[in-house]
C-alpha cells in the first residue's frame, strides 16, 4: 500500500470513529480500564509519563523504551460487585531494531445465575473479555519516539462471543534533562469483526488523548496533565429537568471535563506518593446531596533496584472505590541476584 493510500485509509477511519460517543454505545468498553496502581492514582489516564514503568505503555505505546528491557508487569484490580481484571506484560529491546512488548488484559465479570423465562433456575454462566497486546516502539533522534499497539479482542458473554481488533498509535517527546515530556495517542482505532448474535456492528471506544508531564528541578514534585476525548468537544449531557445542575453549562465546563490532573511527591527515588483528580468522573458519578471524594484518587509506590510495587485507589461513587495493585519485576536483575548468591 502506498503512503498516500495509507493516509487516505487512516483519515477515513478517523472520520468514522470521531462521531462515536464517549460511552454507552461502543463495544469493548473494557479497553478503557486502568490497570496500573500509579496511573490509577493519577486520575486514570496518563500518556506522557516518561519513566521505566512498563505499565505506562498500555496508555501510550511510544513510552516503551530500552530501559524496560526484560521487564515483567503484573497488575490486579479489585473492582465492583465481584468483578476483577488485570494485565500481564513483558518487554524486550533490541539495539538498532526497536523495543517490543507483549501482554494480555482480562476482565472477569464472575458467575451469574441462569434461569428460564418462568424464573426457574437452570444453572449458572460466566462472562469475560480479553485483549492481547503486541507493542513496538522506536526512538527518533534523541528526544522523540513513536509506537504502535496491536490489540486483538475477544469478548465472551454467556454463549455469545465477539471478536475484533484495535490499534493504539502514539508519539512522545522528552527533554534531554528529563524534566519535561509530552505525549499524543490515538487509542482503540479498529473494528468489531464478528458480533455476538448477528446484530449491527458497533465501534470500539475510539479516543484521542494528549498530555504533558513536568518535574521540578529542585523539588520532589512531578505534575501531569492529561486531556481525553479530544475528538469530541462536548462531553456534557442534556437532562429532562431544566433545573438539573448537570446541564450543559458552556465552554469552561466542557474544557474541564477533558482534563485529568495528577501530582507525584518523590521524596526519595525508592518511594513516592501520588494523587489525581478526574473532573468528568466527579461530575457524572457524584450524588448532588453528597459528593464526597468522587473523582479523586491516590496511591503510593516502593521502588527497588529489581522490583517496584504500586498501590492506587480511585473513588468512582459513594458505593465504593477500586483498588489497583501492581508489581513490576526487572527479571534480568532478579536473575543476577539469584546467580550471585549461588
Amino acid at each position: 500500500m502506498g503512503r498516500k493510500s495509507f493516509y487516505i485509509l487512516l483519515l477515513n477511519i478517523l472520520i468514522i470513529n470521531s462521531v462515536a460517543q464517549t460511552g454507552g454505545d461502543n463495544v469493548y468498553e473494557f479497553l478503557n480500564l486502568t490497570h496500573s496502581g500509579l496511573i490509577s492514582s493519577l486520575g486514570g489516564t496518563n500518556v506522557s509519563l516518561y519513566t521505566d514503568n512498563l505499565n505506562t505503555t498500555y496508555h501510550n505505546p511510544a513510552l516503551l523504551t530500552s530501559a524496560m528491557n526484560k521487564t515483567l508487569a503484573l497488575n490486579f484490580v479489585n473492582y465492583f460487585a465481584g468483578i476483577n481484571y488485570g494485565l500481564v506484560m513483558y518487554s524486550l529491546s533490541y539495539p538498532d531494531i526497536g523495543n517490543f512488548a507483549a501482554g494480555i488484559t482480562y476482565l472477569n465479570y464472575g458467575s451469574f445465575t441462569e434461569a428460564d423465562p418462568s424464573g426457574v433456575i437452570t444453572g449458572s454462566f460466566h462472562a469475560s473479555e480479553y485483549a492481547f497486546s503486541f507493542l513496538y516502539s522506536r526512538g527518533f533522534y534523541d528526544n522523540f519516539s513513536a509506537g504502535i499497539n496491536f490489540k486483538p479482542v475477544l469478548s465472551h458473554l454467556e454463549k455469545y462471543t465477539s471478536f475484533g481488533f484495535v490499534f493504539d498509535i502514539g508519539g512522545n517527546y522528552h527533554s534531554e534533562a528529563g524534566l519535561f515530556s509530552a505525549g499524543f495517542v490515538i487509542r482503540n482505532l479498529g473494528v468489531q469483526v464478528t458480533t455476538y448474535a448477528g446484530e449491527e456492528r458497533l465501534s470500539p471506544p475510539f479516543e484521542i488523548q494528549a498530555g504533558i508531564t513536568k518535574e521540578l528541578a529542585h523539588s520532589p514534585f512531578r505534575f501531569s496533565l492529561a486531556l481525553r476525548h479530544l475528538q469530541k468537544f462536548d462531553l456534557t449531557h442534556i437532562y429532562d429537568d431544566p433545573g438539573d445542575s448537570r446541564q450543559n453549562s458552556g465552554f469552561l465546563e466542557n474544557m474541564m471535563r477533558h482534563a485529568i490532573i495528577g501530582v507525584e511527591m518523590i521524596p526519595h527515588r525508592n518511594f513516592y506518593i501520588s494523587a489525581g483528580y478526574n473532573y468528568q468522573r466527579r461530575r457524572e458519578l457524584r450524588i448532588e446531596s453528597k459528593s464526597s471524594a468522587v473523582g479523586f484518587s491516590w496511591g503510593f509506590g516502593i521502588n527497588t533496584s529489581f522490583m517496584n510495587i504500586e498501590f492506587g485507589r480511585a473513588t468512582y461513587h459513594l458505593a465504593g472505590s477500586s483498588n489497583h495493585v501492581s508489581m513490576i519485576v526487572k527479571t534480568d536483575k532478579v536473575y543476577n541476584k539469584i546467580w550471585t548468591k549461588n
